[in-house]
């Protein structure tokens, strides 16, 4: 597979150009108008924050995406799925309430944000995962299959169990419905807390698998046995009485993530945007946001995702650590065993290099790239 051909711009700017005017000239120089648009639905995958959490994209940069696609004949929206874990985005009135409450709407953006899988999370297409070795098929939102291009605008920031997340995790991740973020995190069975569950009875009248039942106490319990690992329970619950707590080992997770963007890509015209700011340790699934941990390094476009997220880790690998941080106070302790990278020394646990790798072993892209610099 020959080079992949990555642009880069750094967030300097002249006096009269703003920072959503530069990315706009990077997207065009990246060849985004090289995709036919006209009249075509366009979907923006990007995170809007949890509450609390104020290190996701402003809604400005998804404006001046949006902008350019339909200056090219687009019809575009913003979306994204339902979490897996109980917060502030687990059904599709929350996540909308969410996306409001932080500046995402029809008239900051210039487009509409649909949910992708629906209410509950469970409006989803079972999809083919092309070379998949983990996934035969992924779980992934009714509206990110329904549209006919795909554009990922990603925040690249650390986290705490892939070691970074950038456009890999905002599709593959961020596209699985419920029940797709389950296949990935783990292949077991929910647990329900019972000081906070209250017997209702929600969970079990939405469980398609008829896996839960209730104590003497009128606690829920979900039985291994029956249980598909649908993640429809955790949604129903509104006391956040239900999770998933197993998780699958990191390596396994990162190829899982590799293997439903390939399916969410496969097939249709698909574009690529990252901006290094912001750097958090940790996702913004977060309620809250520690000191980023490297500085604003700039903004990167691909048609290949691989390349550009390769191409982000290279950037933030050779920037200098911030003293006042996660990533830091690691490097500054006596004991601490070094790795030379900054998402291991800040997550140690992570093996964020298989997400690449397996994407390129499975097609998706590849990680040897060419760097064009636009000023």
């Amino acid at each position: 597979m020959e080079k992949a051909k990555v642009f880069f711009t750094d967030f300097r700017t002249t006096i009269g150009v703003s920072q959503c005017a530069k990315l706009q000239k990077l997207i065009r120089a990246a060849g985004i108008g090289q995709i036919d648009f006209a009249g075509k639905y366009v979907a923006i995958k990007m995170h809007f924050g949890e509450l609390g959490n104020m290190a996701f994209l402003r809604p400005n940069y998804a404006r001046a995406v949006a902008d350019v696609v339909k200056e090219l004949g687009g019809i575009p929206f913003l979306t994204d799925c339902n979490t897996l874990y109980p917060g502030s985005r687990k059904n599709a009135i929350d996540h909308l309430t969410n996306a409001e409450l932080n500046g995402f709407n029809s008239v900051t953006t210039g487009c509409h944000v649909i949910i992708a899988d629906g209410l509950r999370g469970t409006d989803d297409v079972e999809v083919p995962v092309p070379n998949g070795e983990f996934c035969k098929t992924a779980l992934i939102g009714r509206a990110v299959m329904d549209a006919d291009i795909l554009i990922s605008l990603s925040h690249f920031k650390g986290h705490e169990a892939t070691g970074f997340g950038g456009a890999c995790k905002n599709i593959g991740m961020g596209c699985g419905s419920r029940a797709g973020k389950m296949h990935q995190h783990n292949e077991g069975t929910p647990r329900v807390d019972p000081s906070l569950c209250r017997g209702c009875g929600r969970c079990a009248k939405e469980c398609g698998s008829d896996a839960i039942y209730y104590d003497e106490n009128h606690k829920a319990h979900i039985s291994t046995d029956l249980c598909k690992g649908c993640g429809r329970c955790i949604g129903a619950c509104a006391f956040d009485a239900i999770a998933n707590v197993n998780d699958s080992a990191n390596e396994h997770l990162c190829c899982k993530i590799a293997e439903y963007t390939a399916a969410v890509c496969h097939g249709r015209p698909c574009f690529h945007i990252s901006l290094i700011m912001d750097v958090s340790p940790n996702c913004d699934c977060h309620d809250e946001n520690d000191a980023p941990i490297l500085p604003d390094i700039g903004m990167l476009a691909s048609f290949d995702p691989v390349a550009l997220d390769q191409a982000c880790v290279d950037l933030a690998q050779k920037a200098e650590p911030f003293r006042n941080s996660q990533l830091g106070d690691n490097l500054a302790r006596p004991d601490w065993h070094h790795h030379h990278d900054h998402f291991m020394d800040s997550n140690p646990n992570v093996r964020w290099k298989e997400t690449l790798s397996h994407g390129e072993k499975i097609g998706l892209g590849t990680r040897e790239y060419e760097l064009h610099v636009i000023r």
